[in-house]
């Protein structure tokens, strides 16, 4: 990862984390794509404050972020799922009516370390970021494979305060302004 790397001196600091899957058709027992993503926070050191699915309908998902960007204990939304670009896949949409920020490099970075697993084929997600009210709000695809790379590419850097040259965590207390 060029320079960048961690720095040891700084404490660790684990954020709180809710994880969305969006589905029609999974449950509990078949999301594999969030109970990843759980993991991968918990492991990480992480707090995972809610888990949830909710089926492939803007409304709802919108419902969904809304509480969580309300919920003061909610600093990162990672969900799964919806961002392809079928007529049931609606969460761009639905994050993009929620956020107050886009964060455009995420999807763009997203899309560039999942062309190395499955080549232009990447080029079908709608992967995106954003911030709403001093909330991060990540939109992964619902393949568990995308959801690995979005976490050991992008996520697991960003979302620790200790990885330099810079992160979000460390942003999170100026995300609103005061």
């Amino acid at each position: 990862m060029g320079g960048a790397s961690f720095d040891e001196s700084i404490p660790f600091k684990g954020l709180r984390i809710a994880v969305m899957t969006v589905s029609d058709t999974r449950t509990e027992a078949t999301d594999k794509s969030g109970a990843y993503l759980v993991e991968s926070a918990l492991e990480a050191g992480h707090q995972v404050m809610d888990k949830v699915i909710v089926p492939d309908d803007r409304k709802r998902i919108e419902v969904q972020l809304r509480r969580w960007v309300n919920e003061p204990n909610i600093e990162v939304v990672l969900a799964t799922g919806g961002t392809g670009v079928t007529a049931r896949d609606v969460t761009p949409e639905a994050f993009e009516a929620v956020w107050e920020k886009p964060i455009p490099g995420f999807g763009e970075l997203f899309r560039t370390l999942s062309y190395e697993e499955i080549g232009t084929s990447t080029i079908q997600s709608r992967a995106c970021a954003g911030v709403a009210r001093g909330t991060y709000l990540f939109a992964l695809p619902g393949s568990t494979g995308a959801c690995k790379d979005a976490w050991t590419g992008i996520l697991r850097y960003q979302l620790d305060i200790r990885y330099r040259p810079c992160n979000f965590a460390e942003l999170i207390p100026r995300l609103v302004e005061r």
